[in-house]
C-alpha cells in the first residue's frame, strides 16, 4: 500500500513493512498525489482509493480474477460506510452499483459541469439479475478504482492538471478517456467497498480553491463535450447513445451540441 500524506501530519502513523508513505514538503494536491503514488507502484495492478473506506473480504481477488481486459477500469460495488462501527451501514437505497454523466447545461446552479451522478434506477433494474454482476457503468464516483498499471500510465497518461487544476473531475476525465478511448468501465458487485461520506457529520477534512474547482469543472465539459482530447476513437454523443436514455439529457439532440 502507498499512502500519500498531503498536508497536516496525521496523529497516527501505522508502521508496517507494506505501508509505504508520501510525505511531499507541501501539498501537491490530488492529482499529483495520485501520479506520484502510481510512479512507484511495482505490481500489475493499482487501486486508487480514498482513506475513509472499508472492503469486503478476498475484493483484490475477485477484481484481479475478473479483469478481462487491460483497458478496463473496474469499480466494486459502493455502500456506504458506518465510520464508528466500521461496517456496511444500513441504507434503504441499497447499493450504488451505476452513475451516468448529466448533461452539462449552461446557467446550472453552482457550475456548468458533467457530473457522475448516481443511477438508482439502473440499480434496482439489474440489482438480482446475476448476467449484471459485472456490467457496464457510464461513469463512476471516484473513491476507488480498479485497473492495470500499464493503463494508468500507457493509456490514461497519468492524472492531468491543465484544466483541471488540482481536484476536479477525476472521475470524468478517467472515465471518458477511457470509454472514449476504446476501453470500459465496469461495476463489479462480485465484491464491494464502504465509502464514508462525511458531510456535515465529519466536515470535508480538507480544503480546496472552490472557484479553481467550478473553473475546473466548466473546463472539462466544454473539452469533453467538443471532442477535445487527444486519441478518441468515439465522440462525446457515442457514449450518451450507448446508455440512452440518460436522465437530464434532453431528447431533442440538436440542444446537445449548444450547451
Amino acid at each position: 500500500m502507498i499512502v500519500n500524506v498531503d498536508g497536516d501530519m496525521p496523529k497516527v502513523i501505522i508502521e508496517d513493512p507494506r505501508v509505504h508513505y508520501l510525505f511531499p514538503p507541501e501539498p501537491i494536491g490530488m492529482r499529483a498525489g495520485i501520479n506520484a503514488c502510481a510512479a512507484i507502484a511495482k505490481g500489475k495492478y493499482i487501486m486508487k482509493t480514498d482513506d475513509h473506506c472499508a472492503f469486503g473480504h478476498g475484493f483484490d481477488l475477485k477484481l484481479i480474477n475478473n479483469h478481462l481486459e487491460d483497458n478496463w477500469v473496474q469499480i466494486p460495488r459502493r455502500f456506504s460506510l458506518d465510520a464508528e462501527k466500521w461496517e456496511i451501514e444500513p441504507n434503504p437505497k441499497g447499493p450504488r452499483d451505476y452513475h451516468f454523466l448529466c448533461w452539462p447545461q449552461k446557467g446550472k446552479p453552482h457550475d456548468d459541469g458533467m457530473h457522475g451522478v448516481e443511477w438508482p434506477q439502473r440499480t434496482r433494474e439489474r440489482l438480482e439479475d446475476h448476467q449484471y454482476d459485472i456490467d457496464d457503468t457510464m461513469s463512476l464516483q471516484g473513491s476507488c478504482y480498479f485497473m492495470t498499471k500499464n493503463h494508468f500510465d500507457n493509456f490514461l497518461h497519468g492524472m492531468h492538471e491543465e484544466g483541471y487544476g488540482q481536484f476536479a473531475q477525476e472521475a470524468q476525465e478517467i472515465g471518458n478517456k477511457t470509454w472514449l478511448g476504446g476501453g470500459a468501465l465496469k461495476t463489479n458487485k462480485k465484491t464491494w467497498y464502504a465509502h464514508l461520506h462525511k458531510g456535515k457529520r465529519y466536515g470535508r477534512m480538507y480544503k480546496f480553491d472552490d472557484g479553481a474547482n467550478v473553473r475546473g469543472v466548466n473546463w472539462s465539459a466544454d473539452h469533453w463535450m467538443a471532442n477535445e482530447e487527444p486519441g478518441m476513437i468515439h465522440d462525446m454523443f457515442w457514449l450518451i447513445e450507448k446508455f440512452w436514455p440518460v436522465p437530464t439529457w434532453p431528447e431533442d439532440r440538436s440542444l446537445w451540441a449548444l450547451r
